[in-house]
Protein backbone atom coordinates (compact mmCIF):
# COMPACT_ATOMS: atom_id res chain seq x y z
CA UNK A 1 0.00 0.00 0.00
CA UNK A 2 2.54 2.31 -0.60
CA UNK A 3 2.35 5.37 -2.17
CA UNK A 4 -0.79 6.32 -0.66
CA UNK A 5 -0.58 9.40 1.51
CA UNK A 6 -2.85 12.22 2.84
CA UNK A 7 -6.33 12.61 4.67
CA UNK A 8 -8.93 13.76 2.11
CA UNK A 9 -12.69 15.34 2.69
CA UNK A 10 -14.64 16.28 -0.13
CA UNK A 11 -16.29 19.66 0.61
CA UNK A 12 -19.49 18.99 -1.27
CA UNK A 13 -21.09 22.55 -2.33
CA UNK A 14 -24.48 23.92 -2.90
CA UNK A 15 -25.71 25.95 -6.11
CA UNK A 16 -24.11 28.96 -5.67
CA UNK A 17 -20.82 27.53 -4.49
CA UNK A 18 -20.70 27.40 -0.86
CA UNK A 19 -19.38 25.06 1.37
CA UNK A 20 -21.88 23.09 3.02
CA UNK A 21 -21.89 22.42 6.45
CA UNK A 22 -20.54 18.87 6.88
CA UNK A 23 -17.36 18.95 4.96
CA UNK A 24 -16.42 21.57 6.98
CA UNK A 25 -17.34 19.79 10.31
CA UNK A 26 -15.45 16.58 8.95
CA UNK A 27 -12.28 18.74 8.62
CA UNK A 28 -12.13 18.68 12.59
CA UNK A 29 -11.60 14.83 12.99
CA UNK A 30 -9.53 15.26 9.52
CA UNK A 31 -6.78 17.11 11.44
CA UNK A 32 -6.73 15.42 14.30
CA UNK A 33 -6.12 11.96 11.83
CA UNK A 34 -3.58 13.69 9.88
CA UNK A 35 -1.79 14.88 12.41
CA UNK A 36 -1.27 11.38 14.20
CA UNK A 37 0.15 10.04 11.15
CA UNK A 38 2.18 12.86 9.82
CA UNK A 39 -0.33 13.61 6.47
CA UNK A 40 -1.64 16.43 5.36
CA UNK A 41 -5.40 17.37 4.99
CA UNK A 42 -6.84 18.05 1.79
CA UNK A 43 -9.90 19.45 0.89
CA UNK A 44 -11.26 18.19 -2.28
CA UNK A 45 -13.59 20.82 -3.67
CA UNK A 46 -16.15 19.66 -6.91
CA UNK A 47 -18.24 22.63 -7.82
CA UNK A 48 -18.88 25.79 -10.15
CA UNK A 49 -17.78 29.30 -9.14
CA UNK A 50 -16.50 27.42 -6.08
CA UNK A 51 -13.89 30.54 -4.19
CA UNK A 52 -16.58 30.65 -1.24
CA UNK A 53 -16.37 27.22 -0.51
CA UNK A 54 -11.92 27.69 -1.18
CA UNK A 55 -11.91 30.36 1.53
CA UNK A 56 -14.09 28.24 3.99
CA UNK A 57 -12.02 25.13 3.98
CA UNK A 58 -8.98 27.22 4.23
CA UNK A 59 -10.35 28.86 7.36
CA UNK A 60 -11.45 25.66 8.61
CA UNK A 61 -8.07 24.73 8.94
CA UNK A 62 -6.99 22.20 5.63
CA UNK A 63 -3.51 22.15 4.15
CA UNK A 64 -4.54 22.18 0.88
CA UNK A 65 -7.11 22.65 -1.26
CA UNK A 66 -7.74 20.34 -4.57
CA UNK A 67 -10.48 22.65 -6.63
CA UNK A 68 -12.51 20.81 -10.08
CA UNK A 69 -14.10 24.13 -10.94
CA UNK A 70 -16.39 24.15 -14.01
CA UNK A 71 -19.33 24.71 -15.04
CA UNK A 72 -20.70 20.87 -15.55
CA UNK A 73 -20.25 21.06 -12.09
CA UNK A 74 -22.73 23.39 -11.11
CA UNK A 75 -25.09 20.46 -9.77
CA UNK A 76 -24.70 17.32 -8.50
CA UNK A 77 -24.84 15.01 -11.10
CA UNK A 78 -23.96 10.87 -10.33
CA UNK A 79 -21.92 10.04 -13.42
CA UNK A 80 -20.24 13.09 -13.67
CA UNK A 81 -18.94 13.40 -10.34
CA UNK A 82 -18.10 9.79 -10.03
CA UNK A 83 -15.95 10.13 -13.39
CA UNK A 84 -14.13 13.34 -12.06
CA UNK A 85 -13.54 12.60 -8.18
CA UNK A 86 -12.42 9.22 -9.33
CA UNK A 87 -9.82 10.17 -11.66
CA UNK A 88 -8.32 12.60 -8.58
CA UNK A 89 -8.44 9.48 -6.51
CA UNK A 90 -6.52 7.68 -9.06
CA UNK A 91 -4.23 10.59 -9.95
CA UNK A 92 -3.22 11.11 -6.04
CA UNK A 93 -3.73 8.24 -3.99
CA UNK A 94 -5.38 9.18 -0.84
CA UNK A 95 -4.99 7.25 2.47
CA UNK A 96 -8.21 7.86 3.54
CA UNK A 97 -11.04 9.75 2.22
CA UNK A 98 -14.03 11.26 4.07
CA UNK A 99 -17.87 11.97 2.80
CA UNK A 100 -20.70 13.76 4.10
CA UNK A 101 -23.88 11.06 4.85
CA UNK A 102 -25.98 13.71 2.58
CA UNK A 103 -28.29 12.43 -0.23
CA UNK A 104 -25.42 13.16 -2.28
CA UNK A 105 -23.00 11.73 -0.39
CA UNK A 106 -24.49 8.67 0.56
CA UNK A 107 -24.61 8.52 -3.57
CA UNK A 108 -20.73 9.28 -4.00
CA UNK A 109 -19.20 7.67 -1.94
CA UNK A 110 -19.93 3.30 -2.29
CA UNK A 111 -19.43 4.23 -6.66
CA UNK A 112 -15.79 5.80 -5.81
CA UNK A 113 -15.15 2.93 -3.31
CA UNK A 114 -16.56 0.40 -5.67
CA UNK A 115 -14.57 2.02 -9.04
CA UNK A 116 -11.21 1.73 -6.90
CA UNK A 117 -11.78 -1.58 -5.65
CA UNK A 118 -12.12 -0.81 -1.56
CA UNK A 119 -13.76 -0.51 1.38
CA UNK A 120 -16.54 1.97 2.99
CA UNK A 121 -18.04 2.46 6.56
CA UNK A 122 -21.30 4.29 6.30
CA UNK A 123 -22.77 6.66 8.61
CA UNK A 124 -19.83 6.85 11.49
CA UNK A 125 -20.72 8.24 14.83
CA UNK A 126 -16.00 8.24 15.60
CA UNK A 127 -13.37 8.34 14.02
CA UNK A 128 -9.82 7.76 14.77
CA UNK A 129 -6.67 6.58 13.51
CA UNK A 130 -3.37 4.20 14.66
CA UNK A 131 -0.19 6.17 14.51
CA UNK A 132 1.21 2.57 13.70
CA UNK A 133 -0.71 1.50 11.37
CA UNK A 134 -2.62 4.13 10.27
CA UNK A 135 -5.46 2.09 10.18
CA UNK A 136 -8.84 4.26 10.62
CA UNK A 137 -10.92 2.50 12.96
CA UNK A 138 -14.48 3.53 11.92
CA UNK A 139 -17.57 3.50 14.76
CA UNK A 140 -20.64 3.03 13.66
CA UNK A 141 -23.81 1.68 15.42
CA UNK A 142 -24.80 -2.10 14.53
CA UNK A 143 -27.93 -3.91 15.30
CA UNK A 144 -30.86 -1.28 15.51
CA UNK A 145 -28.30 1.04 17.45
CA UNK A 146 -27.91 -1.57 20.37
CA UNK A 147 -23.73 -1.34 20.12
CA UNK A 148 -21.51 0.57 18.68
CA UNK A 149 -18.87 -1.75 15.88
CA UNK A 150 -15.47 -0.71 15.05
CA UNK A 151 -14.50 -1.24 12.22
CA UNK A 152 -10.91 -1.29 9.72
CA UNK A 153 -10.11 -1.60 6.39
CA UNK A 154 -6.66 -2.97 6.66
CA UNK A 155 -5.64 -4.70 2.87
CA UNK A 156 -6.87 -1.63 0.92
CA UNK A 157 -6.27 1.82 0.28
CA UNK A 158 -8.05 4.48 0.03
CA UNK A 159 -9.63 3.90 3.60
CA UNK A 160 -12.81 5.51 3.13
CA UNK A 161 -16.09 6.92 5.34
CA UNK A 162 -18.36 8.52 5.60
CA UNK A 163 -20.02 10.74 8.54
CA UNK A 164 -23.50 12.28 8.86
CA UNK A 165 -24.08 16.07 9.40
CA UNK A 166 -24.06 17.27 12.94
CA UNK A 167 -21.48 14.26 14.60
CA UNK A 168 -18.97 16.62 14.51
CA UNK A 169 -18.22 20.27 15.23
CA UNK A 170 -16.88 22.80 12.98
CA UNK A 171 -13.58 24.11 14.16
CA UNK A 172 -12.41 27.86 14.94
CA UNK A 173 -12.80 29.76 11.34
CA UNK A 174 -9.87 31.53 10.77
CA UNK A 175 -10.23 33.97 8.01
CA UNK A 176 -6.22 34.78 7.57
CA UNK A 177 -5.29 31.44 6.41
CA UNK A 178 -3.89 30.72 3.05
CA UNK A 179 -2.66 27.35 1.59
CA UNK A 180 -2.03 26.66 -1.74
CA UNK A 181 -5.17 25.61 -4.06
CA UNK A 182 -4.49 22.79 -6.79
CA UNK A 183 -6.82 23.74 -10.28
CA UNK A 184 -7.52 20.63 -11.74
CA UNK A 185 -8.82 19.38 -14.65
CA UNK A 186 -10.38 16.23 -15.84
CA UNK A 187 -11.84 14.76 -18.69
CA UNK A 188 -14.44 15.96 -20.24
CA UNK A 189 -17.09 14.31 -19.08
CA UNK A 190 -19.25 11.76 -21.00
CA UNK A 191 -22.76 12.03 -22.07
CA UNK A 192 -24.59 11.82 -18.54
CA UNK A 193 -27.63 9.44 -18.92
CA UNK A 194 -29.04 11.31 -15.94
CA UNK A 195 -30.45 15.04 -16.76
CA UNK A 196 -31.55 17.61 -14.53
CA UNK A 197 -34.56 18.38 -15.69
CA UNK A 198 -36.64 20.97 -13.07
CA UNK A 199 -35.53 22.13 -9.96
CA UNK A 200 -38.14 23.04 -7.30
CA UNK A 201 -36.85 25.35 -5.22
CA UNK A 202 -39.51 25.55 -2.64
CA UNK A 203 -39.31 21.68 -1.84
CA UNK A 204 -36.08 22.29 -0.45
CA UNK A 205 -36.40 26.03 1.17
CA UNK A 206 -39.50 24.21 3.19
CA UNK A 207 -37.51 21.88 4.56
CA UNK A 208 -36.46 22.06 8.10
CA UNK A 209 -32.41 22.78 8.72
CA UNK A 210 -32.04 20.60 11.68
CA UNK A 211 -27.79 19.50 11.59
CA UNK A 212 -27.29 23.32 11.59
CA UNK A 213 -29.96 24.30 14.01
CA UNK A 214 -28.33 26.19 16.88
CA UNK A 215 -31.13 25.58 19.31
CA UNK A 216 -33.74 22.34 18.63
CA UNK A 217 -36.85 22.19 20.33
CA UNK A 218 -37.90 18.26 20.23
CA UNK A 219 -40.82 16.44 20.67
CA UNK A 220 -41.75 12.51 21.55
CA UNK A 221 -44.88 10.80 21.95
CA UNK A 222 -45.15 11.69 25.72
CA UNK A 223 -46.88 14.87 23.52
CA UNK A 224 -50.28 12.73 23.87
CA UNK A 225 -51.46 14.11 20.52
CA UNK A 226 -50.53 16.25 17.47
CA UNK A 227 -51.80 19.06 18.50
CA UNK A 228 -49.45 19.21 21.13
CA UNK A 229 -46.61 19.93 19.12
CA UNK A 230 -47.83 23.98 18.72
CA UNK A 231 -46.61 23.75 22.27
CA UNK A 232 -43.18 23.00 21.09
CA UNK A 233 -43.64 25.18 17.87
CA UNK A 234 -44.25 27.91 20.02
CA UNK A 235 -40.69 27.82 22.41
CA UNK A 236 -38.97 27.27 19.57
CA UNK A 237 -40.13 30.19 17.91
CA UNK A 238 -39.56 32.09 21.36
CA UNK A 239 -35.91 31.05 21.81
CA UNK A 240 -35.07 31.20 17.75
CA UNK A 241 -34.70 27.71 16.73
CA UNK A 242 -36.61 24.67 15.04
CA UNK A 243 -39.03 22.05 15.96
CA UNK A 244 -37.43 18.74 16.12
CA UNK A 245 -39.15 15.16 16.67
CA UNK A 246 -38.29 11.62 18.18
CA UNK A 247 -39.12 8.82 15.63
CA UNK A 248 -41.96 7.17 17.63
CA UNK A 249 -43.70 11.36 17.00
CA UNK A 250 -43.06 10.55 13.69
CA UNK A 251 -43.71 6.80 13.14
CA UNK A 252 -47.29 8.02 14.57
CA UNK A 253 -47.92 10.87 11.77
CA UNK A 254 -48.21 13.65 13.95
CA UNK A 255 -45.22 15.44 11.95
CA UNK A 256 -43.15 14.59 8.78
CA UNK A 257 -40.14 12.56 8.66
CA UNK A 258 -37.69 15.78 8.46
CA UNK A 259 -37.96 16.86 11.65
CA UNK A 260 -37.03 13.39 13.21
CA UNK A 261 -33.64 13.42 15.12
CA UNK A 262 -31.92 9.92 15.88
CA UNK A 263 -30.43 6.99 14.05
CA UNK A 264 -33.02 6.87 11.20
CA UNK A 265 -33.37 10.67 11.25
CA UNK A 266 -30.59 13.25 11.46
CA UNK A 267 -27.64 13.72 13.81
CA UNK A 268 -27.55 17.03 15.25
CA UNK A 269 -25.81 18.98 17.45
CA UNK A 270 -26.54 22.23 18.31
CA UNK A 271 -26.15 24.89 21.21
CA UNK A 272 -29.41 23.92 23.07
CA UNK A 273 -31.44 20.85 22.48
CA UNK A 274 -35.11 20.98 24.43
CA UNK A 275 -36.23 17.48 24.21
CA UNK A 276 -40.27 17.51 25.27
CA UNK A 277 -41.96 13.98 26.07
CA UNK A 278 -39.39 11.90 24.71
CA UNK A 279 -38.03 8.51 26.28
CA UNK A 280 -34.56 8.30 25.49
CA UNK A 281 -34.42 5.64 23.47
CA UNK A 282 -30.42 4.88 22.19
CA UNK A 283 -31.72 5.66 19.00
CA UNK A 284 -32.77 9.30 19.81
CA UNK A 285 -29.83 9.41 22.04
CA UNK A 286 -27.30 8.28 18.86
CA UNK A 287 -28.54 11.25 16.96
CA UNK A 288 -28.35 14.06 19.64
CA UNK A 289 -26.04 13.69 22.37
CA UNK A 290 -23.70 15.59 21.19
CA UNK A 291 -25.41 18.33 21.55
CA UNK A 292 -23.63 21.41 24.09
CA UNK A 293 -26.62 21.50 26.92
CA UNK A 294 -29.51 19.28 27.12
CA UNK A 295 -32.52 20.06 28.62
CA UNK A 296 -35.41 17.35 29.25
CA UNK A 297 -38.90 17.41 30.08
CA UNK A 298 -40.49 14.35 31.03
CA UNK A 299 -43.02 13.52 33.84
CA UNK A 300 -41.54 10.28 34.19
CA UNK A 301 -38.44 10.79 37.00
CA UNK A 302 -36.90 7.51 35.69
CA UNK A 303 -36.65 8.36 31.58
CA UNK A 304 -33.57 7.30 30.19
CA UNK A 305 -33.16 11.21 28.56
CA UNK A 306 -32.54 12.52 32.15
CA UNK A 307 -28.98 10.07 31.69
CA UNK A 308 -27.82 12.55 29.40
CA UNK A 309 -29.24 15.89 30.15
CA UNK A 310 -27.67 18.81 31.44
CA UNK A 311 -31.02 20.35 32.95
CA UNK A 312 -33.87 18.31 34.21
CA UNK A 313 -37.64 19.18 34.53
CA UNK A 314 -40.18 16.88 36.05
CA UNK A 315 -43.13 17.53 34.92
CA UNK A 316 -46.20 17.43 33.15
CA UNK A 317 -45.48 19.22 29.77
CA UNK A 318 -48.85 20.61 29.04
CA UNK A 319 -48.00 22.89 31.97
CA UNK A 320 -44.42 23.56 31.55
CA UNK A 321 -43.99 24.81 28.10
CA UNK A 322 -46.58 27.67 28.19
CA UNK A 323 -44.58 28.74 31.10
CA UNK A 324 -41.39 28.34 29.65
CA UNK A 325 -42.71 30.04 25.98
CA UNK A 326 -43.72 32.73 28.63
CA UNK A 327 -40.38 33.42 30.43
CA UNK A 328 -38.20 33.18 27.14
CA UNK A 329 -40.62 35.78 26.03
CA UNK A 330 -40.39 37.99 29.20
CA UNK A 331 -36.90 38.16 29.46
CA UNK A 332 -36.84 39.53 25.67
CA UNK A 333 -39.51 41.78 26.29
CA UNK A 334 -36.92 43.00 29.07
CA UNK A 335 -33.96 43.51 26.94
CA UNK A 336 -35.66 45.01 24.14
Amino acid sequence: MDGYKNIWVWIETSSDGAARSVGLELLTPGRKMADTIGHSLIAVIIGSGADAAVKSAMAYGADQVILLDDECFAHYNTEIFTDALQELVEKYKPDTVLFGATANGRDLAPRIASRVHTGLTADCTELSIDAETGNVQWTRPAFGGNLMAVIECPNTRPQMGSVRPGVFKKGLRDDSRTVEVINETVKPPAESRAKIVEFIADAAENMVNLEEAEIIVSGGRGLGKPENFELVKALADALGGVVGSSRAAVDEGWIPHAHQVGQTGKTVGPKVYVACGISGAIQHLAGMSESDTIIAINKDPDASIFGVADYAIVGDLLEVLPALTAEVKRLKADKA
